[in-house]
């Protein structure tokens, strides 16, 4: 049987491996996830932590990380849209998108990202994934439900919504795991 791999792609602001393990449920999913067999799942720091500029993280994603037709990528805030963007231009197994926004919320950080520059280009990201996931909450305190729900109107995914998740910010969130256990094959 293959390997299926996983690669998290988390949100900005990650400027250490100790902080990236730590944060949120990264490092949680990353070591249940690899409990699972035939699975491999990555979880590396990101060059440019805190502005997680479009022009250095899907570089990174394609030649370091190796995001290929068989990987499912697993995004997570600003991942979310690095792993929107990988699949407008790369071929991927699928991506999980987790508190995904379409623009940059006014926020100078977020636009300096280069994220929300440009259209989205929603086909592409369809017909280069197998599968699309969102997983979100209306209870965001960062990224109000209609930016979800414009990933979601114009992706046609496998939706998860909750109203008290918040940014999915806590140490272990067994609904994003089950989410990727139903995609492994």
């Amino acid at each position: 049987m293959d390997v299926q791999r996983i690669v998290i792609i988390p949100g900005n602001g990650c400027t250490s491996t100790s902080s990236l393990f730590n944060a949120n449920w990264y490092g949680w999913l990353h070591s249940e996830l690899n409990k699972i067999d035939n699975v491999e799942c990555i979880l590396k720091l990101m060059p440019d932590p805190v502005v997680a500029r479009e022009s250095i993280w899907l570089p990174y994603m394609h030649d370091e990380l190796l995001c290929d037709e068989n990987t499912i990528i697993l995004g997570h805030s600003s991942g979310a849209e690095a792993a929107m963007r990988y699949a407008e231009k790369y071929q991927v197994k699928g991506i999980i998108v987790v508190s995904p926004c379409v623009t940059d919320l006014g926020m100078a950080n977020e636009a300096a990202s280069g994220y929300y520059n440009h259209p989205w280009l929603w086909d592409q990201m369809k017909s280069n994934t197998k599968f699309i996931t969102v997983i979100g909450s209306s209870d965001d305190p960062f990224i109000p439900w209609a930016e979800m729900q414009q990933v979601i109107d114009n992706l046609q995914p496998e939706c998860h919504q909750f109203d008290d998740k918040g940014h999915f910010q806590h140490s272990q969130v067994p609904e994003i795991l089950e989410a990727v256990k139903t995609r492994l094959s």
